[in-house]
């Protein structure tokens, strides 16, 4: 199968279509015929070398696809079945993909649009439970416009929740149609959401990782009702939970998000996608930044 690889640290330049063996699922997984793989920001860290430091890598750990393999004891789908989830083994980005972690791709998405959801998913509802966001509650998200913080709007919204949301001023419309209320970040956030919200809020999510860690911690009175995802430093210096995978991951989500995708309660857009050849112009549009969405590599069926 022709899968993304590289075999050495740099720039885009360094990613290379191969050819690998195919692979074939364990038990409990599948294998799809790959139709689309999401892109994350991950990616770029790997293959400049911030994160794993063994070399060739592959790359993509969510995909859309049709089941064409099953494993043992897998009785939940079929051979046909568009489907879409994880691949725990980081090989998404290629034609062939074992997930391990699967769900039916709900009937109003293409493959594209469901190879975006899985990460931000898993880690939208991750951080969303580890901060026990309910009914009732205000919950302040810090950088609420991309993927991810998106996310996390719908998601809190659907539990019940008031959401306020930081974002440059031209995405506060985009906000407002996810239900959150925007707020401009920078200097003077405290103030404004005191203005809105005067006794402060019950939980703060920090995506960005925009060094607003102490700022959170005042309006949701104390590190332990705030969660980062992107700043681990700041974690470790103002005690806030730094929410990884490590502790288990919230892969349930994927299984769950379909009735609200049906409803037109959750969106996530795709901001452009690439054929898979092209994955090393992805990844340059993703480091020029100003996209709205995901990128996503697309694969063609056989002819």
């Amino acid at each position: 199968m022709k899968a993304v690889r590289f075999r050495r640290f740099g720039g885009p330049e360094v990613l290379e279509i191969v050819d690998l063996p195919d692979p074939h699922p364990g038990p409990g997984q599948v294998r799809i015929a790959v139709r689309a793989a999401g892109i994350n920001p991950s990616d770029w860290k790997k293959r400049q070398g911030l994160m794993d430091a063994e070399l060739p890598q592959t790359l993509g750990y969510e995909a859309a696809g049709v089941v064409d393999e099953l494993g043992a004891g897998v009785t939940d789908v079929a051979p046909g079945d568009r489907v879409f989830g994880f691949c725990t083994e980081a090989t998404a980005q290629a034609e062939l993909a074992v997930l391990s972690y699967y769900a039916p791709i709900p009937p109003s998405l293409d493959f594209p649009g469901a190879a975006a959801l899985p990460a931000a998913l898993e880690t939208a509802t991750r951080a969303l439970d580890q901060l026990g966001v309910a009914s009732g509650s205000t919950v302040l998200i810090s950088g609420a416009s991309g993927s991810v913080g998106s996310a996390a709007v719908q998601l809190a919204v659907a539990r019940g929740a008031r959401v306020l949301g930081t974002a440059s001023p031209a995405n506060h419309e985009y906000l407002r149609t996810l239900g959150a209320e925007p707020l401009a970040y920078g200097p003077g956030l405290v103030e404004r959401v005191r203005a809105i919200a005067p006794g402060g809020v019950d939980t703060a999510l920090d995506v960005a990782g925009s060094g607003v860690l102490p700022e959170l911690v005042d309006l949701a009175g104390g590190a332990e009702h705030v969660v980062t995802l992107a700043d681990f430093a700041g974690a470790q210096e103002y005690g806030v939970k730094f929410s990884s995978g490590d502790a288990g991951r919230a892969v349930h989500a994927i299984a769950d998000i379909g009735a609200l995708i049906e409803s037109g309660r959750f969106t996530l857009p795709v901001a452009r996608t690439f054929p898979l050849a092209e994955v090393a112009e992805a990844h340059r549009a993703g480091a020029d930044g100003g996209l709205r969405g995901k990128l996503v590599l697309v694969v063609d069926p056989p002819s």
